[in-house]
């Protein structure tokens, strides 16, 4: 049974110290006694340092690795009062240029009067030999910065902020943290990655502050712009901002025009109107959609014109390279030489790579710098795979920063000023790229490089806000083509025949004993979970010849419910990776992970280190992880806090424990987490649930993710419904619009 225990002493050594989340583990000495027994503690204690005095209170555990440990759940400290206190303090190399000796030298000069002196009069520490004035007062200024990261700690523990989000807070706004927090508490969910509205708007709720405060309104109504970007709006009408506004802030309509309107005026925020409707914006996504359509349109118009015969090249890509093209595919390839600016779309089995790599021969032929790129590392994996070129993801591409070292936010390091250097970009599984992707995309294009824009228009559209793809199509002002045929080959799989039916409308048939598409019929939801797990974990895996957990994946269009990925991944993780004594886990969140598990990044972040480990060598680093990436917990430290996970291509990923919110369990996914990716074998259950998740795009991208076997468990009747549900959720966007204004003024 675990103790409790409140003690009191000096930190004599730190063990483990990350500087990211404060996690430490330490010994600890009674204050009094040179000889007393040392305690270890561990626990989330960012600003402890060897030789102070530290109150602790925690619970007794015997590791069954470490042996006796305090966990500790609070703890309050002092400056040491004692001169071996003092000394090692300050020789612990908390202070640059302050070593064991000159710490030695400063305490016997100074005596208990040390700490005194440095807070109060930090010049008089030039009196001792080795410090100049100026070291003093750095001295000086480095000791009062960690007693006022001290009080920001405590301060933010009353309104239950972490020490992990105290310390990125602190470095945001320095010594002035709790006077700009006291002002305007709403500037945390501009300014602090993590902390969104209403962690503070519970913040200003503590405070008092009126919920009719003018910050409290407009930060509200940024808030409910970023909840509509979520959901793939890049703008809001008037009408829905107040109605969404009034249900998160409770106050009146005539406050949330008013502040609507400051905001407007001060530049926070960007409204048009168009007509009798009043469009609202975050700046951001304004901007992009300019942006993007102007210089779409301007590469179309700059790009150099590739010399091509149709009928002499034709006849070199079937007799070289023995490539054999229908009308459509010659079609693309002619407009991809001839555009600057090109769409080559169309479903599964119609040649959309052949095409690409037909393209790319003739390309090659003139000498043009060709780069690849997709939204995924899956997607882009298969582009190498197809076309023989390396491809890379677009973020990958551009390369990632931070303004500055303790700031949140990511920059691309590829622009106008730092361009991709190509004569031809070509990038696939464009239905996934949102407005701000492609924003950041085309301003690292140089005038003069063509641009050939692949993917499939009927997918799901992208994770974040937009409708590039299908704007860009719609608009009828760039090139494109759909491929419409599919090939004898792609004929022949079930899959593709039957993904073509799904997106016409037309139903499949269930009935039918195929190699590749089967259906199994269970009415009871139970009976529709346990016909997963056995596909999943014996007869797929026999009948394939393949890696359950790898090549098998289970698509769903629901989180919630039995057949949710929530629900899903307990029971696969249940029947795949039981609990063990012999493999550490980790709950979060109500989620545990344990070593062995499938994981799946839920988003981008471009910080995380991976290194590439082959055969316990390192052959690569890099930074960046991003939403869709699967992998496998390959350890979990409970010391280090830490979890590693091993993602494709052997690279290794450390996640600290307070980062797990960026995994989720990856046995289920749903649908819309699938885009881009490609597995040997998908299950997917087909049971009622809410229309809006029962659409023919989620079950056509679903099947389409197949490339082995597809294999549909449920009700019949659910399946006709989707594909009868041919609704798709209106996005709020004007691509198409700015596209077409700004084409009719070049």
């Amino acid at each position: 049974m675990e103790a409790i225990l409140t003690t009191e002493g000096v930190v004599e050594n730190i063990i483990y110290f990350n500087s990211e989340n404060g996690y430490c583990v330490f010994s600890m000495a009674d204050s009094e006694s040179e000889n007393d027994r040392e305690l270890v503690c561990v626990g989330h204690l960012p600003d402890i340092h060897e030789g102070e005095s530290i109150k602790v209170t925690g619970n007794i555990i015997n590791h069954p690795t470490y042996g006796r440990q305090l966990n500790v759940s609070s703890y309050t400290k002092t400056l040491p009062k004692t001169e071996r206190g003092m000394e090692k303090y300050l020789g612990s190399g908390l202070i640059k240029g302050i070593g064991a000796g000159l710490s030695k030298r400063i305490v016997k000069m100074f005596g208990d009067k040390t700490f005194d002196i440095i807070e109060s009069d930090p010049l008089r520490l030039a009196e001792v030999r080795g410090i100049s004035k100026a070291k003093a007062m750095e001295i000086g200024a480095v000791f009062h910065e960690q007693a006022e990261l001290r009080r920001v700690v405590v301060y933010f523990d009353k309104y239950s902020i972490s020490p992990v989000y105290a310390i990125k807070i602190f470095n945001r706004y320095g010594e002035r943290t709790i006077e700009t927090i006291e002002k305007n508490p709403y500037r945390l969910a501009d300014e602090i990655q993590g902390i969104g509205f209403k962690t503070a708007d519970m913040i200003a709720f503590k405070m008092g502050i009126d919920e009719n405060s003018p910050n409290r309104i407009k930060a509200g109504i940024k808030y409910v712009l970023n909840l509509a970007a979520q959901n793939g709006h890049t703008h809001l009408p008037l009408e829905s901002l107040i109605r969404n506004a009034v249900t998160v802030l409770n106050v009146s309509e005539e406050m949330i025009k008013d502040m609507t309107a400051q905001l407007a005026a001060e530049q926070m925020i960007y409204c048009e109107k168009k007509g009798d409707i009043v469009r609202i914006y975050l700046n951001i996504y304004h901007y992009a959609e300019n942006y993007t359509a102007r210089k779409l349109l301007e590469l179309d118009r700059t790009a150099e014109k590739v010399p091509f015969d149709f009928k002499e090249d034709i006849a070199y890509l079937e007799n070289t390279h023995g490539i054999k093209l229908a009308y459509d595919q010659k079609t693309a390839v002619k407009e991809a030489m001839e555009q600057g600016v090109v769409v080559v779309t169309g479903g599964p089995g119609t040649g959309k790579t052949t095409t690409i790599n037909a393209i790319i021969k003739l390309l090659e032929v003139e000498k043009y710098e060709i780069v690849l790129a997709a939204p995924t590392g899956r997607a882009a994996k298969r582009m190498t795979e197809a076309t023989g070129l390396e491809a890379q993801t677009i973020h990958r591409l551009l390369g990632t920063s931070y303004i500055s070292e303790n700031s949140s936010r990511q920059i691309f390091e590829k622009d106008e000023d730092n361009p991709i250097e190509a004569d031809v970009l070509i990038i696939d599984e464009c239905s996934m790229i949102d407005i701000i992707l492609m924003y950041n995309l085309l301003k690292a294009v140089p005038h003069g490089t063509k641009v050939i824009i692949v993917g499939d228009k009927d997918q799901l559209p992208s994770v974040g806000a937009g409708s590039v793809l299908k704007d860009i199509i719609n608009s009828g002002c760039i090139k494109s083509v759909v491929l419409s045929e599919v090939f004898r080959q792609a004929a022949k799989s079930d899959i593709v025949l039957n993904a073509h039916k799904i997106n016409n409308g037309e139903y499949p048939d269930l009935s039918k004993k195929s190699s590749d598409f089967f259906f199994i019929r269970r009415l009871d939801i139970n009976d529709v979970v346990n016909e997963i797990v056995g596909l999943n974990k014996t007869r797929l895996p026999k009948y394939l010849n393949c890696d359950a957990v790898r090549d098998i994946q289970v698509l769903t269009p629901m989180k919630k419910t039995p057949l949710g990925v929530t629900n899903l991944n307990i029971v696969l993780q249940e029947a795949f990776n039981p609990k063990s004594p012999y493999k550490n886990e980790r709950e979060y969140r109500s989620t545990v992970f344990r070593e062995g598990d499938k994981v799946m990044q839920v988003r981008n972040d471009y910080n995380l280190i991976w290194n590439i480990i082959e055969n316990g060598v390192e052959k690569d680093s890099g930074t960046g992880v991003f939403n869709g990436d699967e992998g496998i917990i390959n350890k979990i430290d409970p010391v280090g806090e830490y979890v590693e996970v091993i993602f494709d291509d052997n690279k290794y990923v450390r996640y600290d424990f307070s980062q797990l919110d960026e995994l989720e369990l990856g046995y289920a996914v749903t649908i819309h987490k699938s885009q881009g990716s490609e597995y040997r074998a998908v299950i997917i259950p087909a049971f009622n649930g809410p229309a809006l998740l029962l659409s023919r795009n989620l079950l056509y991208t679903a099947v389409t993710r197949a490339k082995e076997l597809c294999v549909i468990v449920g009700n019949s009747d659910i399946v006709k419904k989707m594909i009868d549900n041919n609704h798709e959720v209106n996005r709020y966007s004007t691509l198409i619009d700015r596209i077409k204004e700004i084409n009719e003024c070049l």
